[in-house]
């Protein structure tokens, strides 16, 4: 089986200031899947995150859908290329507004950090030392 992209699909209330938020944190949005419903974050190559209306949303599900203020839905785990990058991004996160809901963890061979969006959506961000890494 060949899989080619992923897409992480999360509803978000107000998809203007969502998709401002993650601008401002340095990530670019597809144009020709971004409209008044939907941004099409781009994450990596072939890794995306669609931040749907509520009302746009549903029409991909008949199940009610979660409030991530409420329950943990899904935890967005992002891999960075240092420590300082882990840093730079959450601390910028915090600083748009996000908040942060578990101390940073250092386990040596891997850092992280985490925040949570507007809307709950929990966003994990790590460093792993490459030579941990065996392939």
């Amino acid at each position: 089986m060949i899989l080619k992209h992923i897409f992480v699909n999360l509803p978000v209330s107000d998809l203007k200031r969502t998709q401002t938020f993650f601008e401002k944190l340095g990530f670019s949005f597809h144009p020709q899947f971004t409209s008044d419903a939907a941004a099409c974050m781009i994450i990596h190559d072939n890794i995306y995150a669609m931040l749907l209306t509520h009302e746009h949303f549903a029409t991909f599900t008949k199940k009610k859908i979660a409030d991530a203020h409420q329950v943990t839905e899904v935890l967005i785990a992002l891999s960075a290329e240092s420590r300082e990058e882990v840093d730079r991004l959450v601390d910028q996160a915090l600083a748009l507004g996000a908040t942060s809901y578990a101390e940073p963890a250092d386990h040596g061979f891997m850092y992280q950090r985490s925040f949570a969006d507007f809307d709950g959506h929990q966003w994990e961000v790590a460093w792993m030392d490459p030579a941990f890494v065996k392939s």
